[in-house]
């Protein structure tokens, strides 16, 4: 089906990171930054270019489309999606990317930092890639594969399915979405617009990894107040509250509990923002667990916690919110089988080898999959995210495009 087809995903790719998308965790507009919108508004011009009529962006960034359906038969409403935002974590403005050819097993030295360096000791994935091309940033910026990967590969899907009729599939609608990385992928999302009835994230790693399980997630915000007076008549009066959070973050598990001690399945609670004076201290945290019934026990154990060290302090006071941001997809993956198995089945022709993960973190497809969207996470190639070594294969990349041909292919066949 391919033995003629010229991929565009890397072509893509090279064009989409030279584009700066990084999103904003304490803007509150909708995108989080106007910048994503310059890369949304190319793939609408690009997707009309190769005669997708509807392809729009709306108000808020995000992009939809239609790939009408060329078979008799009735299928399912199949959407791809994937997110056009990069991480605040690294810079995202001026992103060189390097196609390194034939890849040898060598370190590549990233020339803008020689201090950034790739090498197979560090990253034993790169194993799997000798002679396969590469793609780098330079050694200052990230790259931006997490996950305009995703989005290259949904956008060389596309170009196939145009280009070649022939193939069956049912109705396909795209979706780009922004503000992924912080949280707010989904906000705006219209559903009833989107009309599919499964979808697929593209925004995972390694070549054959399919992902159906994320962990659940709350957050929880410590608000201190402590007593204010002149510090020069503050004696048997003063409480700082800064040095209360001081005590709270001194009282967490070392050894466990934290996302430096724990992997696989074990969840975490984690301080990721402290903010204050002496009158008044924030403390924010993240609280993962892949079990939801495991989010209370850890949001009760560091309620205990708060309350032994504010014991120490009698005359402050503290408030204690916690809120659900989102749920492990597998809760509602489980309950539409075919969802994953039809995923597992293209990986299987394609000829990789299948790799089943859970994700520790989030995705787009974990809200989409609550929200009446059964969406697991399918593979994009993308290594060593949010960072200055990200690097990625142009022929994983292909692989991925092929995966999604093959996903339509299948829920047509079986419809």
């Amino acid at each position: 089906m391919f033995h003629n087809y010229s991929f565009t995903a890397s072509e893509r790719f090279m064009r989409y990171v030279q584009i700066d998308t990084q999103s904003d965790p304490l803007s509150q507009s909708q995108p989080t930054t106007e910048k994503q919108k310059d890369l949304s508004k190319l793939l609408v011009k690009e997707l009309q270019a190769i005669g997708i009529t509807d392809a729009h962006m709306d108000e808020h960034g995000y992009v939809y489309a239609t790939i009408p359906a060329n078979t008799n038969k009735k299928v399912p409403v199949i959407c791809f999606c994937a997110h056009v935002d990069t991480a605040p974590d690294a810079s995202g403005t001026g992103v060189k990317p390097i196609l390194h050819k034939n890849y040898h097993g060598e370190d590549i030295v990233l020339p803008d930092d020689a201090a950034q360096v790739l090498k197979k000791a560090d990253f034993p994935y790169l194993d799997r890639l000798i002679r396969h091309d590469i793609i780098t940033a330079s050694g200052t910026t990230l790259l931006g594969s997490d996950d305009k990967a995703g989005v290259a590969e949904i956008m060389d899907a596309a170009n196939f399915w145009m280009t070649h009729p022939e193939v069956k599939h049912g109705t396909i609608r795209l979706l780009f979405t922004p503000d992924e990385e912080v949280g707010k992928g989904t906000v705006k999302v219209d559903l009833k617009k989107l009309g599919a009835d499964y979808g697929y994230t593209l925004d995972g790693g390694e070549a054959g990894s399919l992902e159906d399980e994320t962990f659940s997630a709350d957050s929880v915000q410590l608000i201190i107040h402590g007593v204010i007076t002149h510090p020069g008549y503050a004696k048997d009066k003063m409480v700082n509250a800064l040095k209360i959070a001081g005590d709270v973050l001194a009282s967490l598990p070392r050894a466990e509990l934290s996302p430096e001690t724990t992997d696989e399945k074990q969840g975490f609670i984690h301080p990721i923002r402290v903010d204050g004076i002496a009158e008044k201290a924030t403390i924010d945290f993240i609280i993962r667990d892949f079990v939801t019934d495991g989010l209370k026990k850890k949001e009760d154990f560091l309620l205990s916690v708060v309350e032994m060290v504010m014991d120490n302090y009698p005359k402050a006071s503290f408030e204690f919110k916690v809120t659900e941001q989102y749920r492990n997809m597998k809760e509602v993956l489980d309950q539409h089988p075919q969802v994953v198995e039809y995923a597992k089945e293209a990986i299987a022709k394609v000829g990789l080898y299948l790799k089943m993960e859970s994700i520790r973190g989030g995705t787009d497809g974990s809200r989409l999959s609550f929200m009446g969207l059964p969406c697991p996470n399918l593979f994009a190639g993308e290594q060593a995210i949010h960072s200055k070594l990200e690097f990625i294969s142009v022929q994983d990349m292909n692989k991925a495009v092929e995966t999604i041909i093959h996903i339509a292919e299948i829920w047509e066949e079986k419809s």
